[in-house]
């Protein structure tokens, strides 16, 4: 890990949650809402787009921002302690 800096706050540099994120593939019935289709990345449908985004989230702990951990660790190295 790297350290991070919150890049609203501009202050945090201890509490974060780190939010992991695991994309579901799914087909919905537009009408109920239902999942009607489970994908793997083994099977999925040729209309299908497999999920590109990053693997977590960081949230600020003192002022609740959420984004990219790319920001947090970017303003970390940008204001770095001495």
């Amino acid at each position: 890990m790297e350290p991070y800096l919150c890049p609203n706050c501009k202050t945090n540099r201890s509490r974060f949650n780190i939010i992991e994120q695991r994309a579901k593939s799914v087909k919905i019935n537009p009408k109920s809402g239902e999942v009607e289709v489970e994908y793997t990345d083994d099977n999925l449908d040729v209309f299908h787009t497999p999920y590109n985004g990053p693997a977590k989230k960081i949230q600020c702990g003192s002022c609740g921002l959420i984004e990219n951990e790319q920001s947090f660790v970017a303003y970390a190295n940008h204001n770095r302690l001495s």
